[in-house]
């Protein structure tokens, strides 16, 4: 089974930029989308309905925010939307789709480099989705949970590490909840079960030249259950081209949807 997660940073614009005609190459099981920054009712469009793909949406109550999809190329056995709490449902943040075997989730977790407020709200966020996750471990499934984090993990996942352990996306008490969830708790990041190197980024600043310098951070992650850990076969982050200051992460898991 392949599974892609990407941020679109707006879902018309990432169709602009052609990732719908890549998409349709990668040969897919399940892609999870995320800040869409539009509604279900505004995607009619053919090129948001690619061949062979069932499209899922979970839309934010704004207009023009945030909002989550699913695109799977067999039908779920059930989808999910929301985790019950505002931070999360009213900015249409989470949906899920239970297969057979797995399920997969597309999620996003708020950015707080705004300010203060902002990493509040974030933290908020976070504590809630933890527990979630919590919950998560006392179920006899396996899950994959997709999205932006909007946490670099470890110094290896974040330029310039150093100078930045004040910044949202890198304090202490982010990367502590980052190590509860796969350390403590047992989930697996599925990209580090194959790739160990350094500046393996999926985020980059907009400015002139940071993607081409890799000037970035890992905010995009799959995470997965315990017994997802010897199942991943293989892991990328496709950068050939630009489709927002995002990039895709394509793994390939020893599973059948």
């Amino acid at each position: 089974m392949r599974v892609i997660t990407f941020n679109t940073q707006g879902i018309e614009q990432a169709a602009d930029n052609g990732f719908f005609d890549w998409m349709v190459q990668q040969d897919a099981d399940v892609i999870c989308l995320q800040d869409l920054r539009a509604k279900e009712y505004q995607l009619d469009d053919e090129r948001y309905h690619p061949e062979g793909y069932y499209p899922y949406f979970f839309d934010a109550f704004e207009d023009g925010y945030s909002g989550v999809a699913i695109y799977s190329r067999h039908v779920p056995k059930a989808i999910m939307t929301g985790l019950g709490f505002e931070l999360c449902d009213f900015h249409g943040r989470f949906i899920q789709a239970d297969f057979d075997k797995v399920s997969v989730a597309s999620l996003s977790i708020p950015s707080g480099l705004a300010n203060e407020e902002a990493q509040a709200v974030k933290e908020e966020y976070m504590e809630h989705f933890l527990g979630h996750m919590k919950k998560t471990l006392r179920k006899r499934r396996d899950f994959i949970f997709c999205g932006t984090y909007s946490v670099a993990h470890k110094p290896i996942d974040l330029s310039n590490w150093y100078v930045n352990q004040s910044v949202s996306g890198f304090l202490q008490n982010e990367r502590d909840w980052m190590e509860e969830i796969l350390g403590d708790m047992g989930y697996v990041d599925t990209f580090r079960e194959i790739n160990k190197a350094e500046r393996q980024f999926t985020w980059w600043p907009d400015y002139n030249r940071a993607r081409s310098l890799n000037e970035g951070a890992r905010l995009d992650y799959q995470i997965a259950t315990a017994n997802l850990r010897k199942m991943v076969k293989s892991v990328q982050v496709y950068r050939d081209q630009s489709f927002s200051e995002h990039a895709p992460v394509i793994i390939d898991y020893a599973l059948d949807t």
